[in-house]
């Protein structure tokens, strides 16, 4: 098993790598203790996953999808919602509904740039998705709050977003402490060939009262170029990340780091993104608390922004 699984890590970062020179999830799954006995933006990760949580998820390049649709708002702010359907919802590479489906809503309120000169803009928004923890545990939905700041330079090649997340679990016993905070500072690049981002995240007191945590993950996005239709777009995305945790126990893995990463391919069809990725993480069912929440998986996500 242990062979097989540095096999694939291994492949992993072959192919991240190979995309990147041809160019380019919330905590683990709880049952009733630990949140590791059961993750993305953002994402924007992830997203990140394929749906990205808030400061998760693949980066934008300038030749993949038009621009998404926005809502005039007050303050002359824009208002944006995304509505997606996932087959899984993955954390970090580890799955929080027990490999099943996820519904994910969310929202996000955005104001003017402070000059046309200077694109500095402030943000807040919710992220939501169903999660399942196992029968013995009554936590139902995931409810993140969002804020932060978004900076574009260089004609919108350089993008940062220093933002802050509250992450609520709503059902969950108090005693249990699944609820924290988390600070992340994303950086990225398009090269127009390829995107690359790198982020780091912190949190001072992580799910499940597991102390200080520390995630940092790189991606790369390559946009595959295609003009029969203007309304067809496709990308390829590779991201590998490494999770640390203080108290591991009380997280529910079997060392204090781990790896994930994930390869994926998105088209976008008419403002309909379809993506397919492959997820996986270092982590055995020995080290993801006797569960194969951490397992290699296919995960297909259809969202829609508005």
């Amino acid at each position: 098993m242990l062979l097989k699984k540095n096999a694939i890590f291994a492949f992993g970062l072959f192919t991240f790598c190979s995309i990147g020179i041809a160019a380019a999830q919330t905590p683990p799954t709880a049952t009733t203790v630990s949140r590791g006995q059961i993750q993305g933006q953002d994402q924007g990760q992830a997203q990140a996953p394929p749906t990205p949580a808030p400061g998760q998820g693949p980066a934008p390049t300038a030749q993949a999808a038009p621009e998404k649709e926005t809502w005039n708002a007050p303050f002359g702010g824009s208002w944006t919602a995304t509505f997606a359907f996932a087959t899984d919802y993955s954390y970090r590479g580890i799955s929080q509904t027990q490999r099943q489906v996820a519904v994910q809503p969310s929202f996000t309120y955005e104001t003017p740039t402070v000059t046309p000169n200077v694109a500095l803009s402030a943000y807040v928004g919710a992220w939501g998705s169903n999660v399942y923890f196992g029968n013995t545990n009554p936590t139902i939905a995931e409810v993140d709050v969002i804020a932060g700041l978004r900076l574009k330079a260089l004609d919108g090649k350089l993008t940062g977003d220093l933002g802050y997340i509250r992450y609520n679990y709503l059902g969950a016993p108090s005693n249990l402490f699944y609820d924290f905070n988390e600070f992340g500072l994303v950086l990225g690049y398009d090269f127009g060939v390829a995107a690359v981002q790198a982020a780091v995240r912190y949190s001072p007191n992580f799910f499940g009262n597991s102390g200080i945590a520390w995630y940092k993950w790189g991606q790369v996005t390559v946009p595959i170029p295609y003009t029969f239709n203007e309304n067809v777009a496709f990308k390829m995305y590779g991201t590998i990340g490494n999770q640390y945790v203080e108290r591991f126990t009380n997280y529910g893995i079997g060392s204090n780091n781990y790896w994930d990463w994930q390869i994926g391919f998105t088209a976008t069809v008419y403002g309909v993104d379809l993506t397919i990725a492959y997820i996986d993480t270092h982590l055995d069912v020995a080290g993801c608390a006797a569960t194969m929440n951490c397992d290699a998986r296919a995960v297909f996500t259809i969202s829609k922004t508005f």
